[in-house]
């Protein structure tokens, strides 16, 4: 088990520098950074975390969906660790969904996005993958994926409130 990592919070300027990419998926420091990702998400009940988060400016995100006490409705997934993930395309259907981020802590907005998104990535052991996932799965990814590129969620709320 990895240890729990503190979480940079809204403000940061981190959080707003687009993320540098991997070079090597297969470095061993990067498991170690996947590790402690997961365990830091784990205890702060997240479905999703990305490196800038947690002061590591990477390509580098974690979707791991299940059921808890910030999203109890949340569909249970295997953790998926996405080295350099890229939207290839997306789903004309928008859809708007309640999203709150481990990075701004105390808060919910409601958010626009794709109902579909199609991935490109990498896995730790270097091998490419590519899915398209749908509904709140897709909007973890596109969450996570904002955050690489210096995006956060209230920055794409559908309303101030």
């Amino acid at each position: 088990m990895g240890q729990i990592l503190a979480i940079y919070s809204i403000g940061n300027p981190l959080l707003h520098q687009n993320a540098a990419e991997v070079v090597d998926p297969q470095d061993p420091n990067l498991a170690v950074l996947v590790d402690n990702m997961l365990t830091t998400m784990r205890a702060s009940d997240g479905v999703g975390i990305a490196a800038p988060q947690i002061g590591q400016s990477l390509r580098l995100v974690i979707v791991a969906s299940r059921p808890n006490p910030r999203y109890p409705d949340a569909p249970e997934m295997e953790p998926v660790i996405m080295v350099n993930p890229e939207i290839i395309s997306c789903s004309p259907e928008l859809v708007q969904g309640l999203e709150g981020c481990l990075s701004v802590p105390g808060d919910k907005k409601m958010v626009i996005r794709h109902q579909t998104v199609e991935v490109c990535w990498h896995d730790l052991e270097a091998r490419r993958h590519h899915r398209s996932f749908s509904g709140f799965i897709a909007r973890i990814i596109q969450h996570e994926i904002d955050h690489l590129d210096g995006i956060l969620y209230p920055d794409r709320a559908a309303s101030s409130g």
